[in-house]
């Protein structure tokens, strides 16, 4: 899609599946299964999003999924690897790992920088060899040091080799990364998760990343389990959601399965969606 000079597509990492309760909190599951059904193992299926953006001539990469660095028992947790991969379907894009100027981690989950680095020749290294690698300073400090109750979520071979190899631009708020591609601090789900905002030719996209992962996360209260602070969660949804509806900018989700992209309707605290899909 173009916005303006700026153009983007929606690639993924392929589909994963997390615990339908802990993707919904406090929402009953007779509410939430209406939503997203869960299998037998009340997990619920979850696409890993990512954006290709090429502006002000840099191509940059907004999130990059989970990776391949798995073992065979965590892959049958997660149902890790259904679809073709993040760089499989660069390629198919035409875009080498090396053609990859900057990749911008909303935050260091698993489900978001796993293919930051990968294995090659037995060590592990940056997989995007030329590139800066973009996160809230903030975000990298507590996933090197993750309490008790996120630790699961954070696994270091995905960040620790882009600080060896002296690949991070770390921020501190705010910041344009190249002109037309914002990223905005967007606390909640951890403390520095930030969003991002694409705009161009007097149009505008916004990744929620994991604020609103889902439309079925759109309504104010429904807020994963996973959210360190799930008020904060509430207040910037409530922010947020009516500014991208009321200025009809482009709604791009990090897991929904369906429906990547869609228009927003705000009526009351009545949210509608109108799907749209990229060309």
């Amino acid at each position: 899609m173009k916005l303006g000079d700026l153009e983007f597509w929606i690639l993924n990492d392929g589909g994963f599946r997390l615990d339908g309760g802990a993707m919904f909190g406090v929402v009953p599951k007779p509410l939430w299964e209406k939503k997203i059904p869960a299998d037998e193992r009340n997990r619920i299926g979850l696409e890993m999003n990512c954006l290709l953006v090429r502006a002000a001539g840099k191509t940059l990469l907004i999130e990059t999924g989970a990776g391949d660095k798995w073992d065979a028992k965590r892959r049958d947790i997660y149902a890790i690897g259904q679809g073709k991969r993040l760089p499989e379907q660069l390629a198919g894009r035409g875009v080498g790992l090396d053609q990859i100027d900057y990749v911008v981690n909303t935050h260091l989950h698993f489900d978001h920088c796993g293919w930051n680095t990968r294995i090659k020749d037995g060590r592990i290294v940056p997989t995007f060899p030329n590139a800066q690698y973009v996160v809230q300073r903030g975000e990298l400090e507590h996933a090197k040091r993750p309490t008790e109750r996120d630790r699961g979520s954070y696994v270091a071979d995905n960040f620790l080799a882009i600080e060896a190899a002296g690949k991070w631009w770390l921020l501190d708020g705010d910041r344009e990364i190249v002109p037309g591609v914002e990223v905005i601090r967007v606390p909640g789900h951890n403390a520095d998760t930030q969003c991002v905002r694409l705009s161009g030719g007097g149009k505008s996209a916004f990744f929620f990343a994991d604020l609103v992962p889902t439309t079925a996360h759109l309504a104010y209260p429904w807020i994963m389990s996973f959210d360190l602070y799930p008020l904060t969660t509430l207040e910037n949804k409530r922010k947020w959601i009516p500014e991208v509806a009321r200025e009809g900018t482009l709604a791009l989700f990090a897991h929904d399965a369906k429906v990547p992209a869609a228009r927003l309707h705000v009526h009351d605290d009545e949210i509608e969606i109108e799907p749209v899909e990229l060309t």
